[in-house]
């Protein structure tokens, strides 16, 4: 079909609340590592899906998912060998007590899952969260959304949800950075403590993005999740980290976002980079947690953990590993995040460049002085960027930050290519 074709037949069959990006919508037909390929044949530079992690149709994941649906793919209700070995690969990425794994099938169903382990655990309801925060699209996971709850078609926080401030240390509403900034905005966090506890026994979970996405790729001041943590957990509430978005190594420095924070959650959820877009949710808990979960009542996903992800997910492990793409991606990322700062010293419509090895977020505003936001001009950079063969996207509450997450193979000659693309569009706007 033509893309008019099928742009046609998607209004009429499918639900209008699912958006296309793009001003004038790409068709995709093929993928390979970090380069798209649409039906004419035209290759784009994939700046924004950190889904395929180690690559689009890497070699190896599709041929680890070829072999094993040959042979057999079937649930968690029979014993299998790659179930406990994908299980002890993963664990064993993260720092002790996290050793207790369950498997699903995305980031939202991991979400869930977790808040159902805190609430087992703890006995108790009420969930803190941060500003612009979107953990998943399930009726719970909107409701501790404020991304979902507070903006369009929302029906507000529901009373058992508290929203803390972002730790954006550019635009949050504690002010700007410096040596303090992370005590300032974990030590928000205590007034909806104490507001918990006068309704009753004290926080459930605290539950945040190591480096909050949606928000505008956010990377906390120092400090700043050590002294949550310590405050959530003298209140008896369990501390959750969602490594959906970041999770293995797109930080460059780390493994996981958290650990460049210092800390050690009780209960860690992944998802999107995990399958390399075969869908794959994990949550990962300590031994006693999990015996709190272990009530009685039966956990089982149809298709959490079968054999086909399983295999899916070790390949991914593998190359990780054997590609070293976390220290690629610190290196390439230093590349990149020097490349856009340096387009920042030329454009005053640069207001920030922030992030880690390939998580980096460009803030655009109209003023600097009074950090009016850019989001028509982002929007516009954006399509611009499109039609030049370069694909990436606008995430913040004002829509006005550009959002620059590529898949792991993500070279240095794209980095150049992608700064100097966007050096020509900044003169365009």
């Amino acid at each position: 079909m033509t893309s008019d074709e099928i742009l046609a037949r998607r209004r009429r069959l499918i639900g209008g609340s699912l958006r296309l990006a793009y001003r004038r919508p790409v068709q995709i037909v093929r993928g390979s590592m970090q380069y798209l390929f649409d039906e004419s044949g035209r290759r784009y530079i994939d700046g924004y899906n950190n889904v395929p992690h180690v690559g689009h149709s890497h070699p190896r994941i599709v041929d680890a998912a070829e072999r094993q649906m040959r042979l057999l793919n079937t649930n968690t209700r029979y014993l299998h060998e790659l179930l406990v070995r994908y299980a002890e690969r993963l664990t064993a990425t993260l720092p002790a007590p996290l050793r207790v794994a369950y498997f699903v099938n995305s980031g939202s169903e991991a979400n869930e899952l977790a808040l159902r382990l805190a609430r087992a655990h703890t006995r108790r309801r009420d969930v803190i969260v941060l500003e612009g925060a979107y953990h998943g699209n399930t009726t719970t996971l909107v409701d501790i959304s404020p991304y979902k709850f507070a903006g369009p078609g929302g029906t507000g926080r529901a009373p058992w949800v508290h929203v803390a401030p972002v730790p954006d240390v550019y635009r949050g509403a504690l002010g700007a950075g410096g040596p303090d900034a992370g005590r300032t905005y974990a030590d928000a966090v205590l007034p909806l403590i104490d507001a918990i506890r006068a309704r009753g026994d004290g926080p459930c979970a605290f539950i945040a993005e190591s480096c909050p996405s949606v928000a505008g790729q956010i990377v906390p001041p120092p400090g700043y999740l050590s002294r949550v943590y310590a405050h959530v957990r003298a209140a008896g509430g369990v501390c959750i980290a969602d490594e959906v978005q970041t999770a293995f190594g797109r930080i460059g420095t780390h493994r996981y976002a958290f650990e460049a924070q210092g800390v050690v959650p009780d209960i860690v959820v992944m998802g999107k980079p995990i399958g390399n877009g075969h869908p794959i949710g994990a949550v990962v808990t300590t031994a006693e947690i999990a015996a709190s979960f272990d009530n009685g009542m039966e956990f089982f996903s149809t298709f959490g953990g079968n054999t086909v992800s399983c295999a899916i997910g070790l390949a991914v492990l593998d190359v990780l590993e054997e590609e070293q793409l976390q220290s690629h991606a610190d290196a390439v990322g230093a590349r990149l995040i020097a490349g856009l700062r340096a387009l920042a010293d030329r454009h005053a419509i640069v207001g920030d460049v922030r992030g880690a090895g390939l998580f980096v977020g460009v803030e655009l505003v109209r003023d600097r002085a009074t950090r009016d936001p850019a989001a028509v001009e982002a929007a516009e950079i954006v399509n611009r960027l499109r039609e030049g063969g370069i694909l990436i996207g606008t995430e913040g509450p004002h829509d006005n930050v550009l959002k620059i997450r590529p898949p792991m193979p993500f070279t240095i000659e794209d980095a150049e290519a992608v700064v100097a693309a966007l050096a020509d569009a900044l003169r365009g706007v």
